[in-house]
């Protein structure tokens, strides 16, 4: 007699394993600890000798869910077709599927590409892709997907008013084809055909200041801070080393000799050996801090405010800002003293371009193509480096701006 849903949902299990049978081959198996397992047991058409197929388990799967796939499985027998053979076929093609899924050279990507990328710069990528990129395309295999249904995802970050990530998105789905490409993942990149299908993005420039005297009222803000004499200096010798602020945050003792007025360290940008020339200024500056930090476990200069083993938090200074009144959105931000460095030192105290750029630790076009060397124009960057920090001083003073004739550098009076 056929199985009712009534006596499948009432059947209590016994010591010993025992079956209840429906019909066509299709049985649930009680277990001594409860669990009914649905079974479909038939003749393998190759060698006619018994099969046995799990199609289930109770209550997930119920009594007309267990039947219909035991007639999905009857159809593949009368085509003669082993339903066992055809599962572990669909398995191994979900398998392949799901390696070649978006989702999955996107992780290869990314262990391949940002390996060597900042923390901070890795957590934005992997943030971006698993909540903006993978609900929508993440499943689907490379090869499948076409231009509108990436067109698809960006619409809709469109729609949500940032544009700009929207842009950030493309470039970044786009570089995961070309290495889906490179590892015979998939054949074509179908980003290209969406240049100028995305609403135009305004670029904004780093909130920075050029004007001497606005440079000297930020300076003296710093100074005024009422906080850690570790965020204090932190304020105070960004504008002098006008390195990256995650690189400064990160600076460590080891990489400072304070005798020789030098810091080293790889920049994290480009991952190339930089030194930085300390001027007088900055050197009594670390000095003031060595005693209160120098000594903690972690070796970094700025540490971080939950433990000694982490350096100071990437918002540390951002935060400081915004506790001054600095509008980190139009007036400044930490990363701006780059852009003020190699304005001014350019504009107003006449320093060589290539100069002012190999301090930035950018890399510079030459003869020889573009190309960094930590140690050339050492001697013209060390001089340089003391001239900025007086000037700096003389702009935090108060002094008057005097833009000299061409040939002759500003004074500050």
């Amino acid at each position: 007699m056929a199985l009712t849903a009534t006596k499948v949902k009432n059947t209590k299990p016994k010591a010993k394993p025992f079956k209840l049978y429906d019909s066509k081959g299709l049985f649930l198996q009680i277990t001594p600890k409860g669990a009914k397992l649905w079974r479909f047991k038939f003749r393998r058409p190759s060698t006619g000798k018994e099969g046995l197929l799990a199609l289930g388990s109770y209550p997930a799967t119920t009594l007309k869910a267990a039947r219909a796939r035991r007639d999905e499985a009857l159809e593949l027998l009368e085509a003669g077709t082993d339903p066992g053979i055809a599962r572990q076929k669909e398995a191994r093609e979900k398998k392949a599927a799901a390696a070649n899924s978006f989702e999955a050279v996107a992780g290869n990507w990314m262990a391949h590409h940002l390996s060597e990328k900042s923390p901070a710069y890795r957590n934005k990528v992997t943030r971006l892709l698993q909540r903006d990129v993978f609900p929508w395309i993440g499943r689907e295999p490379i090869t499948e997907l076409t231009a509108p249904d990436i067109l698809d995802l960006l619409r809709r970050q469109e729609r949500r008013g940032i544009y700009e990530t929207a842009h950030v998105t493309l470039q970044v789905i786009g570089q995961v084809f070309r290495f889906g490409v490179a590892n015979s993942q998939t054949d074509t990149d179908p980003t290209p055909a969406l240049r100028g299908a995305l609403k135009p993005v305004t670029t904004k420039h780093m909130a920075a200041p050029t004007d001497p005297v606005e440079v000297g009222g930020y300076l003296r803000a710093f100074d005024s801070f009422k906080g850690t004499l570790q965020v204090q200096v932190a304020l105070q010798l960004l504008p002098l080393l006008f390195c990256r602020p995650g690189e400064l945050r990160q600076m460590r003792w080891q990489d400072i000799d304070l005798a020789a007025g030098e810091w080293r360290y790889t920049v994290s940008k480009t991952k190339t050996d930089h030194i930085v020339a300390l001027s007088t200024q900055a050197v009594a500056l670390l000095t003031e801090l060595q005693p209160v930090t120098g000594h903690m476990p972690g070796g970094w200069v700025f540490v971080g405010a939950r433990s000694p083993l982490k350096p100071m938090s990437d918002a540390a200074i951002g935060a400081a800002y915004k506790r001054l009144g600095i509008d980190t959105q139009t007036e400044l931000i930490p990363h701006g003293w780059r852009s003020v460095a190699r304005t001014l030192l350019h504009e107003r105290l006449n320093y060589d371009p290539a100069i002012i750029e190999h301090q930035l630790a950018h890399r510079v076009a030459d003869s020889l193509g573009d190309t960094y060397n930590r140690t050339k124009f050492i001697d013209q960057r060390r001089e340089m480096m003391q001239v900025w920090a007086d000037y700096l001083g003389k702009l935090k003073a108060g002094g008057d701006v005097i833009q000299l004739p061409c040939g002759t550098r500003s004074k500050v009076f």
